[in-house]
């Protein structure tokens, strides 16, 4: 059974270092970016968006769809930099390793 014993210590300490990993994830800052930089979307590695900046000339009361679909592209590809951020730092922790039920 002395072998159990390390399997769960080792579990432990997985889920130690995974609680770790989740807080400093708030802190880190992904960015990106749509029509040459007019609009830029800042996300934390939580998945959450943290800021939305608009240059004033892509404001253009004629065309809000235009704006939209910028936003919107920037705010997908800062969720998207953002998860592949939440896998590079859970891979360090699990050495790859796919364990069933920690889809990130």
């Amino acid at each position: 059974m002395k072998g159990f014993g390390n399997i769960m210590k080792q579990a432990q300490k997985m889920q130690e270092e995974m609680a770790r990993v989740q807080e400093q994830l708030g802190t880190m800052k992904v960015s990106a970016t749509a029509g040459g930089g007019m609009v830029s979307v800042e996300a934390n590695g939580k998945q959450e968006i943290i800021s939305i900046k608009i240059e004033p000339e892509v404001i253009n009361p004629e065309d809000n769809e235009m704006l939209q679909d910028l936003v919107l592209a920037a705010s997908n590809e800062a969720l998207r930099k953002s998860r592949d951020l939440l896998k590079q730092e859970m891979a360090k922790i699990t050495g790859g390793i796919n364990i069933p039920g920690l889809e990130f």
